[in-house]
């Protein structure tokens, strides 16, 4: 086996899954390799969370097959000791402490009563929750209750680890740790699907993009190259008092109106580098124009979202 480029451990083969008559997953094939995060991006209702479902084994599919290191998940039970699932609904215990919780999930998990408490120690650790270990988890902020969440689902130590919007509604501090934790964990050798909506934690964490759209996967691949399918032209939008005169733009090597300023004075340009904004600024003003509001857009998930699926991220959650 290549060390650069190790067989996959988890295996997704033309998986398909209904609710009646609506169609969730449409014959979805990927693979994840070790030491590999791969982000799970799209809106509400796209399929992310009964993918994740599908993989801990939690739901069958109708057609298709999920394998890890090429076993049937369903025909191999025991297989599914190698996977972590952090659900996106909090699934902790209130009334138990947070050792307690984390210990209960690790003895579900085969562990030894004996393993079971070391290895709680040290997910409790790694989520930085130790110093937090005998407080009841009801006692524990939002934040910590998600770090909680992770540390029961990381305890057994799994090959794989499925996340499900492992950070909504959390502090900045305890989304960082989460993050930083995932790269740990990735770092250790573990294969990890990482479920979310938030295009910033997929630009900044994961190794490969797999862009889910009604069930659809419409795009695999790292989000270096779906950026570069959007445009690698930076835009700068500005909102303008005034229309400016034809030529304007003429000294400024790259730079072109996509949107010309009408009566709502707002006006898009594409260039070729960030560079070139004083250029332009001092274009407009010596052309008698008053530019009263700009912003800076470098292309992004975003931009590769709207390409591939014909409407923005926030469009398709809304619809």
């Amino acid at each position: 086996m290549d060390p650069e480029n190790p067989s996959p451990i988890l295996e997704v083969l033309e998986v398909g899954k209904s609710y009646g008559r609506r169609l969730a997953l449409d014959r979805v094939s990927f693979v994840v390799r070790p030491g590999e995060i791969v982000g799970l991006l799209g809106p509400n209702g796209a399929g992310k969370t009964t993918t994740l479902s599908i993989l801990s084994s939690v739901l069958a599919p109708d057609q298709g097959r999920v394998a890890i290191d090429g076993r049937s998940l369903l025909e191999h039970r025991e297989l599914r000791r190698r996977i972590g699932l952090v659900p996106q609904s909090i699934a902790i215990y209130p009334t138990l402490s947070a050792s307690q919780n984390v210990v209960y999930f690790g003895r579900m998990q085969g562990l030894s009563r004996a393993a079971a408490r070391a290895a709680a120690n040290e997910a409790l650790e790694a989520v930085g929750l130790a110093d937090r270990a005998g407080d009841p988890a009801r006692a524990l902020s939002g934040g910590l209750q998600r770090r909680l969440n992770l540390a029961c689902g990381i305890v057994h130590r799994p090959r794989i680890l499925l996340l499900d919007e492992p950070t909504v509604g959390v502090d900045l501090e305890s989304r960082e740790r989460i993050l930083a934790l995932v790269r740990r964990l990735r770092d250790d050798g573990i294969a990890v699907v990482y479920s979310t909506h938030y295009m910033e934690e997929v630009e900044r964490l994961c190794d490969r993009v797999l862009l889910i759209d009604r069930g659809v996967l419409v795009a695999d691949d790292t989000a270096e190259a779906l950026i570069a399918r959007a445009g690698s032209r930076p835009r700068m939008e500005l909102t303008c008092r005034g229309r400016p005169p034809d030529g304007v733009y003429a000294a400024i090597a790259g730079v072109r109106e996509l949107a010309h300023a009408g009566s709502e004075g707002r006006l898009v340009l594409e260039m070729e580098s960030l560079a070139q904004m004083p250029a332009v600024l001092e274009a407009l003003r010596a052309a008698g124009v008053t530019v009263l509001d700009f912003s800076l857009h470098s292309p992004n998930l975003a931009d590769a979202f709207l390409l591939l699926t014909g409407r923005s991220l926030h469009e398709r959650a809304a619809a």
